[in-house]
């Protein structure tokens, strides 16, 4: 298939339009490097496979033109990685690209778009009984951010109602792996602070818990909603919850840095996970890859 993939540069990008090169797809990544690096499309230059690299702002007039020279069967939207909910601000640029693409997606015939959104966003504040958070539960969506994120859910049904489009949005919990940067995500944090020797810093008790997704998992979903899954909202999780404490007593088992504590902070949930189930009927996606051996597994290679 040919497919065309916004924020290709970025961690979870990367790694996908590794994993469809593989798979033998025609793969375009557009990306303004904002948060992206050309260093992580280096595996995609050099595969020998149909790849091609266009910088380029989503919101700029020429993506339309792109897209409809280039047809791609689907569009993956991983631009809409809506910023830390600190940034709603930020968050804004989510719509402006997501409308973008669903606009330019209408120039194709039969296009299906994929979207990923963190799932803290969307399921806010969720109390433990009632977690792994299902996609039936009622959206309470966490500080402006979420709301925006919400507001994507509609726009997707929207033009799924007004034009041919197809979609899947995956709510994905805290995704880790090669490539992340330190401030995008505890794992890296963490991984970076043994690196360089310096203590990390944990927002709060440190109890407060987290649903954590090897980067290989999430682009295996991400991957199967190609072809497969409902224009809805599908969870990918692994449904466990693991507090910070002890994650970084995983990370930093062989380091002689110390965890510290400071205040916490309005914009940090307390706990999220989401249940696979619908994943694997709708997917027939489960995660493989538990915490120990992910963090295994970084430790092994260069972050």
């Amino acid at each position: 298939m040919r497919v065309l993939v916004c924020g290709g540069a970025g961690f979870i990008g990367s790694h996908l339009t590794d994993r469809l090169l593989a798979e033998g797809h025609a793969v375009d990544v557009v990306d303004n490097l904002s948060t992206g690096s050309l260093a992580n499309v280096a595996t995609a230059r050099s595969s020998g496979g149909e790849f091609r690299f266009h910088h380029m702002d989503i919101e700029h007039p020429s993506f339309g033109d792109l897209v409809a020279a280039r047809q791609p069967e689907v569009v993956f939207q991983l631009a809409a990685l809506i910023p830390d909910a600190i940034q709603p601000i930020a968050s804004l640029k989510s719509m402006a690209s997501t409308l973008a693409v669903l606009e330019a997606a209408k120039r194709l015939d039969e296009p299906r778009v994929i979207m990923s959104l963190p799932a803290g966003l969307i399921y806010g504040e969720v109390p433990a009984k009632e977690l792994p958070a299902k996609e039936t539960r009622v959206k309470k969506p966490f500080g402006v951010a979420g709301v925006i994120a919400t507001a994507l859910l509609n726009l997707l049904d929207t033009y799924r109602e007004s034009s041919t489009i197809t979609y899947t949005a995956l709510a994905m919990t805290h995704v880790y792996g090669t490539r992340q940067r330190p401030e995008d995500g505890v794992v890296a944090n963490f991984f970076d602070c043994v690196l360089n020797k310096r203590d990390p810093i944990v927002f709060g008790s440190g109890k407060q818990s987290r649903d954590f997704l090897f980067i290989d998992d999430a682009v295996d979903a991400l991957s199967r909603s190609m072809s497969r899954g409902p224009s809805s909202l599908v969870n990918i999780g692994t449904g466990k919850l693991t507090s910070i404490e002890k994650l970084w007593s995983l990370v930093g088992s062989e380091s002689t840095q110390n965890l510290k504590k400071a205040s916490i902070r309005p914009s940090d949930l307390t706990r999220c996970s989401v249940s696979p189930v619908r994943a694997k009927i709708a997917l027939g996606w489960e995660p493989w890859t538990d915490l120990a051996a992910g963090i295994a597994a970084l430790k092994s290679v260069d972050l």
